[in-house]
């Protein structure tokens, strides 16, 4: 059976970083995690099983492949916890082999209503596996899980997909030294990291032909109409994805295709937006290899074991809190 803990969503907290992301000086930008409302969700749901979409898949193939040795590696007794599950579906190998171990519990943390009963529908059925979901964000849905777990039991956290390259470096170290100062010596992190790979490949994974990203992208808008009382017309903004090269990541923007106003009540304000000013909506910065052992290294973790896909760059890296 999931519970769930007390939903942390507020309109005034959407509001505010809208209002503070839409009227900041220089570049337009929305905080990614707005992405994955309910329909936002859904349609990330199906960018994952696009052909351009590779990351998913060498995800989920490499969790199958070694999942084994993934789980080994831990002492008993573990629990594990998941920082933006999802539907769960790639979980599901990580589960089974600790199944095999012992009786496990997982937390997935997940802002996402939906997704969490998709969770519970993927995952509640696993033999020896007990779902217990927190709609909360990363940090604070991790914090609920280690102030309720027994003193003698150990921690797997995963950070699955490429979600740490959504955040700046600097914030991505600066979140990974939160993350570790949550846990204990010997608990252990997860994480996902999409390598670089050829521009072309990197920005079809982002705009594909059949422009299911950019109703994913657009539905940021769509989302601040329906909650925030806005007046974006939809059709008067275009997704682009870029190469940075110098930053070595993916943008993702809203390009406005004319001069125009828009009203967001809720938020008090309203935005002005020249011809072909954009809305930076997303970043997912990519890795070399050695580029994961560094950062394990410099926010607190030793990496214990870095598997890479060989059909799409991509790799899952064991990281034990020092």
């Amino acid at each position: 059976m999931l519970t769930y803990s007390l939903p942390v969503r507020h309109v005034s907290e959407f509001a505010d970083a809208v209002r503070d992301g839409l009227t900041k000086a220089g570049q337009k930008e929305l905080p990614s995690k707005y992405l994955y409302d309910e329909v936002g969700s859904s349609l990330f749901e199906t960018i994952c099983v696009l052909p351009e979409y590779g990351l998913t898949r060498a995800d989920a193939r490499l969790l199958e492949t070694h999942a084994k040795d993934i789980v080994e590696r831990m002492p008993l007794p573990v629990s594990v916890a998941e920082l933006g599950s999802g539907t769960g579906k790639k979980t599901r190998w990580v589960l089974e082999a600790l199944s095999r171990r012992q009786r496990t519990f997982y937390y997935p943390i997940e802002i996402s209503p939906s997704a969490l009963a998709a969770c519970e529908k993927e995952l509640g059925q696993i033999d020896l596996v007990s779902v217990v979901g927190y709609e909360q964000t990363y940090l604070e849905g991790l914090r609920a899980v280690v102030r309720g777990r027994d003193s003698q039991e150990h921690l797997l956290v995963l950070f699955l997909g490429s979600t740490i390259g959504n955040f700046d470096r600097e914030m991505g170290d600066e979140f990974l030294r939160e993350v570790r100062s949550i846990l204990r010596r010997g608990d252990a992190l997860l994480l996902g990291t999409d390598l670089e790979k050829d521009i072309e490949t990197q920005i079809l994974a982002y705009d594909d032909p059949a422009g299911v990203t950019a109703a994913f992208d657009k539905n940021l808008l769509a989302r601040i109409n329906r909650e925030l009382g806005a007046d974006f017309d939809l059709t008067q903004f275009q997704h682009e994805a870029r190469w940075n090269r110098d930053e070595r990541r993916v943008e993702m923007h809203l390009r406005s295709m004319r001069a125009q106003s828009v009203t967001i009540p809720a938020a008090l304000t309203r935005v002005d937006f020249a011809e072909g000013e954009t809305i930076w909506t997303e970043s997912s910065h990519k890795y070399r290899a050695a580029d994961v052992l560094e950062m394990a290294k410099r926010t607190g973790y030793r990496c214990d074991g870095q598997w890479i896909d060989e059909e799409w760059p991509f790799a899952q890296n064991l990281l034990i809190c020092e």
